[in-house]
């Protein structure tokens, strides 16, 4: 009210001080408004401000209103809104209390579990990462796989789950490819030392095939024996590589090559007895008294051979005895007197037989010794051999095996030499000797024979 007294005011001062200005400026007064107007003007602006200042009220009345209402909404909702606050603060300070609690039980067992799974994986990534360096699967499916499992082995963190799965997955595979014969192209390298791509037949883990030998596997790739083992071996591991399908036998080095390599370094009796000469001097003693016994007998088979065929000649013609056959010497002996008596004649043909048996049962005796004087020698140089054993054991004691070894070597060779030169030389004997006294007592039949032919003649029997 008071604003709208000080506009009226306002506007009549000025109103006035117009129409002084103008009355006094102005000289044609007919023209101006008269106070009249001005003062009819002025009451319509008083009630047009009144009418103003008056809506002006009301909406501030109504303006109020709605601003106490909302007033006392916000002061409900901020009531509300604090008793919310009191209970969200209290749960918060309760679920506070409960997070440090379990924050401390899972600090506690984090720290146990990870201890105990960061110690497991690498163990397991570790003992992994050794088969597989060892192992031909590796060949097959590349090097990655052994850069992963090192990079698990020397981890100094928690693994991920996707280093979990990617552990597990290769532990399936290599357990997956352990049991399959794949054929596939990998490096070889030559016994030159060249390496050059071929095809691999691999057998699981643990043997390897190509280019019809046996492979060993070292550092990731694959090698040729320097020698080969037994033909039986190798002929068996070709037909496998031919087949295609079905069951088959095949030679399986559990090693990776490291058996099939030792069978290359087996040696026989040969080549320890000529080439290594672990039977020493006894062992060449022994060879050259079985060489000697074997020329013997040879010579002695084929001299009863002869001599059986020469008197199996003579049997068909007894009329015409020759000197050149035990048989034919012993019919000589008859018929050099056959008026004689039967007693006589019968000391005749055994005195001829008994003649002739020393040159069919000569070097039968020695056969007989050199059988006999074998293992004999074998033993004295198994005696021979341990001496030299107990010698190196009491100058270097037992640590090196390697030491003792020729004196053990000489005692084994020199007992197998002995055992061999006897054997042979023992059936020999038996042989030669029932030959011989088959030819024996063939001379006794044909002459027995003939004396019973000269008793039934009409000889004078004995004592007559």
């Amino acid at each position: 009210m008071k604003r709208t007294n000080m506009t009226l005011r306002g506007k009549l001062l000025a109103g006035l001080t117009a129409l002084f200005v103008l009355g006094a400026s102005a000289p044609a007064v007919a023209q101006q408004q008269s106070l009249d107007e001005l003062l009819k003007e002025t009451r319509q602006a008083r009630d047009a401000e009144k009418r103003a200042s008056e809506r002006r009220v009301a909406e501030f009345r109504r303006e109020r209103n709605r601003q106490a209402a909302l007033l006392r909404e916000a002061k409900a909702e901020l009531a509300a809104l604090e008793r919310r606050t009191a209970a969200l603060t209290k749960k918060y300070d309760e679920n506070d209390a409960r997070l440090s609690e379990l924050e401390t039980t899972l600090s506690v067992r984090s720290a146990a579990l990870g201890a105990e799974l960061f110690g497991v994986v690498r163990q397991i990534a570790g003992d992994m990462f050794s088969a597989a360096q060892n192992s031909m699967v590796s060949a097959q499916l590349g090097e990655d796989r052994i850069e992963f499992l090192s990079t698990m082995a020397e981890a100094k963190a928690l693994p991920s789950i996707e280093q979990l799965e990617r552990l597990w997955y290769e532990m399936q595979r290599e357990m997956t490819e352990i049991g399959r014969v794949t054929t596939f192209t990998a490096p070889v390298i030559e016994g030159d030392g060249q390496q050059t791509q071929k095809p691999v037949t691999r057998v699981g883990s643990f043997t390897a095939f190509g280019d019809g030998e046996f492979l060993t596997y070292q550092d990731g790739k694959f090698g040729k024996l320097s020698k080969q083992p037994a033909s039986r071996y190798v002929s068996t591991a070709k037909e496998f590589v031919s087949e295609s399908s079905g069951y088959h036998t095949m030679v399986v080095d559990p090693s990776s090559g490291g058996l099939l390599y030792a069978k290359t370094q087996e040696r026989g009796l040969i080549e320890r007895v000529f080439i290594d000469n672990e039977g020493r001097e006894v062992g060449w003693i022994i060879i050259a008294l079985t060489v000697i016994g074997l020329l013997i007998a040879a010579l002695k088979f084929m001299g009863l051979m002869a001599t059986s065929a020469k008197i199996a000649s003579q049997r068909k013609n007894m009329d015409n005895p020759k000197d050149t056959n035990p048989l034919g010497r012993v019919v000589q002996a008859y018929y050099k007197d056959p008026s004689a008596d039967t007693e006589t004649l019968e000391l005749r043909m055994d005195e001829a037989v008994l003649k002739e048996t020393p040159a069919i049962e000569r070097w039968l005796g020695a056969i007989k010794i050199l059988a006999a004087v074998g293992p004999l020698l074998g033993l004295l140089g198994t005696v021979t051999g341990m001496i030299q054993v107990f010698q190196s054991i009491t100058l270097y004691g037992t640590g090196d095996p390697k030491l003792m070894a020729g004196g053990i070597s000489q005692a084994l060779i020199t007992t197998v030499l002995g055992l061999v030169m006897a054997i042979p030389l023992v059936l020999i004997h038996a042989l030669l000797s029932a030959r011989a006294k088959a030819i024996v007592q063939t001379l006794d039949e044909e002459s027995v024979g003939l004396i019973a032919e000269h008793r039934e003649a009409g000889g004078t029997p004995a004592g007559a």
